[in-house]
C-alpha cells in the first residue's frame, strides 16, 4: 500500500503543475492573441508527448502493428469523445466555444492519464524512475492548464466551473497511474503499449482537430509557429535532460 500512496503523491506533481497554470489563466487577463499563443505552446507539448515518448515506446513492442492499430483507433475514440462532448454541450444549452472548450479540456486530460500511466508502470519498475517521470511533467503541464482554463474563460463558462475542472484535471493523472501500478503492472507488454499508442492516437486528434482550431479564432499572432515548435522543443529538451 506504500508504494502507491507513492505513486498517488508522484502523480499529485504534475496535477499541481497543471493547475498552476490553470491559477495563472484566472489571475490575468488573457487577450485572443495570448490565447492563441498558448494553445499553440501546448499543442507543440502534446505532440512531442506523442512523437518523442508515447509511440517510441509503444513502437518497441515485438508486434509493433498492434501498437500501430491501438493508434488508429485512438482516432475513434476520439469520434466517441467528441459524440459524447456534443451531448453534453447539448444538456447543457452551451454554444460552439463552450463544445471546443470542452474539447480541450477532454484533450489535456487525456494527456494526464498517460502521464499517470507512465508514473505508475514506472515506480514499479523503479520509484526513482517514477520521480524523474513526474517531474518531467511538471514543466510541460503549466502551459496546458493555461490554454484550456483560459479557452473556458473565453468561452463563457462560470468561474466556479472553471475552478471545479481545473482542480478535476487531477482526476485523470490519479486514475491513470492507479491503472498503470495495479492492473498494467501484470498484464502483457503488448497490452500496456497498445494503452500509451491508444491515447497517442487520441491526443494527435484533439490537438489538430481541437486545439489548433481554436487557436486561429479569434485575434491571433504570426507567432504561433513558432510557439508551437517551442511548445515541441520544450518537451524535447525536458525529455532529454531530465529524463522523462
Amino acid at each position: 500500500m506504500s508504494g502507491y500512496l507513492l505513486v498517488l503523491g508522484l502523480a499529485a506533481l504534475p496535477a499541481a503543475g497543471n493547475f498552476a497554470g490553470g491559477v495563472l489563466a484566472e489571475t490575468f487577463r488573457v487577450s485572443e492573441r495570448t490565447l492563441s499563443l498558448a494553445l499553440h505552446l501546448a499543442a507543440g507539448i502534446v505532440l512531442a508527448v506523442v512523437g518523442l515518448e508515447l509511440m517510441p515506446e509503444a513502437l518497441a513492442a515485438d508486434l509493433p502493428w498492434v501498437p500501430l492499430l491501438a493508434f488508429v483507433g485512438g482516432g475513434a475514440a476520439f469520434i466517441g469523445l467528441d459524440r459524447a462532448i456534443g451531448f453534453i454541450q447539448v444538456r447543457m444549452g452551451g454554444g460552439e466555444k463552450q463544445g471546443s472548450a470542452l474539447g480541450i479540456f477532454s484533450g489535456v486530460s487525456l494527456d494526464l492519464f498517460s502521464d499517470g500511466v507512465m508514473i505508475g508502470t514506472g515506480t514499479v519498475l523503479n520509484p526513482a524512475l517514477g520521480l524523474l517521470l513526474a517531474l518531467g511533467q511538471v514543466p510541460a503541464d503549466v502551459p496546458e492548464g493555461f490554454a484550456a482554463i483560459a479557452t473556458m474563460r473565453r468561452a463563457g463558462i462560470s468561474r466556479v466551473r472553471r475552478v471545479l475542472l481545473a482542480a478535476g484535471f487531477a482526476v485523470p493523472i490519479f486514475l491513470g497511474a492507479t491503472l498503470g501500478y495495479f492492473a498494467l503492472r501484470d498484464a502483457p507488454e503488448i497490452v500496456t503499449l497498445s494503452v500509451l499508442a491508444l491515447t497517442g492516437g487520441a491526443l494527435t486528434a484533439v490537438v489538430v482537430e481541437e486545439m489548433i482550431g481554436e487557436a486561429h479564432e479569434g485575434e491571433t499572432s504570426r507567432l504561433g509557429p513558432i510557439f508551437l515548435t517551442a511548445g515541441f522543443a520544450i518537451f524535447g529538451a525536458i525529455s532529454v535532460y531530465v529524463g522523462a
